[in-house]
């Protein structure tokens, strides 16, 4: 949607408001103003409008992490909720400030893809969110949600090793072309990074589950469904993920070859975990409570909610039932 769009109907709703109304809940808005479709003006009249039926805070981010230390302090100070204003990223940080906290979390889509807000049934347009979160006012009804947690990082919806690692680290190095393209310039890196790098020199680990031990060169671990979204097509690889099961499911993909890519695409985009598992070179490892990934010959890249964090020799995959209080 194009960014005036947002901003006329963003005036709209707030012209709509009654600015006198007494404020309930104090809201603690955590804003990314580097996020893809987040502008001053947009900030502004989103603040102004939550303002009609909560007492408001919004602060910017500005730097890594920095959402995580702001969130922190919000669970130590008593706010009644804090509202993620950007991506995936933003609402991670956001996540590993307030795990274990009595303070819920929710969102506004400011970013690209906006999994767990959609997830949640927060609509993916910030004016319609914005509409959402205000008749959330009159039925605030937090609840618990479960965490995957990779290493000493928190994540909400999915993590990955390999490949898809890859593809988040290549597309955060070129900032202007993921606002601009979107999922195509992802789609376009994944191509890239399989086709020069997976092809020739892949990172091959080993997967410990249970008294499974698999290896292969890329593992999806879900936390919730789906893993992600082309635009408005989910993408499902792991059966049996949910926000509320108490556990983690995760897929392997087994090798690397010329003929992978074409034939796993297609099962990428039917929307359906089945299709995907059916593929000669993935496998699932079920839901889990933990798994362990471990190097075989060179550290393997690692992204937690599409949030690179760099290279491991080894890391544990766990879940955390009900490890955040959420509300939407």
């Amino acid at each position: 949607m194009p960014p005036e769009t947002a901003l006329e109907r963003a005036e709209e709703l707030a012209e709509r408001l009654l600015p006198d109304r007494t404020p309930k809940r104090r809201m603690l808005v955590i804003v990314n103003p580097y996020a893809t479709t987040v502008s001053d003006r947009l900030r502004n009249l989103v603040v102004y409008a939550l303002q009609s039926r909560y007492s408001v805070e919004a602060i910017d981010t500005e730097k890594r992490d920095h959402a995580t230390q702001i969130t922190r302090e919000a669970a130590r100070e008593g706010y009644d909720v804090v509202v993620a204003f950007g991506g995936d990223g933003t609402v991670n940080e956001a996540a590993n400030g307030l795990a274990g906290s009595e303070t819920p979390l929710t969102a506004l889509p400011g970013g690209s893809t906006n999994v767990w807000a959609r997830t949640l049934g927060i609509p993916n347009d910030v004016v319609d969110a914005t509409e959402h979160l205000l008749r959330m006012a009159d039925e605030f009804r937090p609840f618990r949600v479960d965490l995957g947690r990779a290493g000493e990082r928190h994540f909400v919806f999915a993590s990955g090793v390999g490949l898809d690692a890859s593809v988040v680290e290549r597309v955060d190095r070129h900032p202007l072309r993921k606002a601009r393209w979107g999922a195509w310039y992802y789609a376009y890196a994944a191509v890239d990074r399989f086709t020069r790098h997976y092809l020739v020199r892949p990172p091959h680990v080993r997967v410990r589950a249970g008294e499974r031990t698999l290896e292969g060169v890329t593992v999806i671990v879900q936390n919730s469904d789906p893993f992600t979204y082309f635009r408005k097509r989910p993408i499902r690889v792991a059966a049996g993920a949910g926000l509320t099961s108490g556990s983690l499911s995760a897929a392997v993909l087994k090798s690397a070859t010329p003929l992978e890519l074409p034939t796993l695409v297609p099962r990428l985009l039917s929307s359906r975990a089945k299709t995907v598992l059916r593929h000669r070179q993935v496998e699932s490892l079920g839901e889990l409570a933990a798994l362990r990934v471990e190097a075989i010959d060179e550290h393997f890249p690692v992204q937690v909610d599409g949030d690179y964090i760099g290279k491991f020799a080894e890391i544990e995959f766990s879940s955390v039932p009900g490890g955040l209080l959420a509300v939407s």
